[in-house]
């Protein structure tokens, strides 16, 4: 598999983490409520605004025009989110259905997730090939 393909790939995990997520603000939105730090104001609109962005810019990472943009906002807004699953981790005791190590290896895939979206979402360097059309 050359780079090229790889990049997609990584840009298909973006986009699916960020559509999956979105449509769960809608299905499971009291579990999103639930984890939105106490001194976030509006938590339920919160939730719904946020899982629009999170539907929209799944879709639109695939217009290579916009795609760093929106690469540089899911960035952001990753950055923005990660301070619920710092809650989350250090409050266990409120989300007892999921384990701490459940709750630790999200921080860790947070930290994974703003890679993927960095590298996904940039053009390829120069000598990097493109996959033919």
């Amino acid at each position: 598999m050359k780079l090229p393909h790889l990049r997609y790939a990584g840009l298909a995990v973006v986009c699916l983490w960020f559509a999956i997520g979105g449509v769960a603000h809608f299905v499971a939105t009291a579990t999103f409520v639930r984890i939105v730090p106490p001194y976030v104001p509006f938590p339920l609109q919160v939730v719904y605004v946020t899982g629009v962005f999170e539907l929209l810019a799944a879709v639109a990472l695939w217009w290579p025009r916009w795609r760093q943009s929106v690469g540089n906002a899911l960035f952001i807004f990753t950055v923005c989110v990660t301070p619920a699953n710092v809650y989350m981790f250090m409050n266990p005791q409120l989300f007892p259905n999921i384990s701490e190590t459940v709750l630790g290896v999200r921080l860790i895939l947070q930290v994974l997730l703003l890679v993927c979206i960095w590298w996904a979402t940039r053009e390829p360097p120069v000598g990097e090939l493109r996959p033919a059309s």
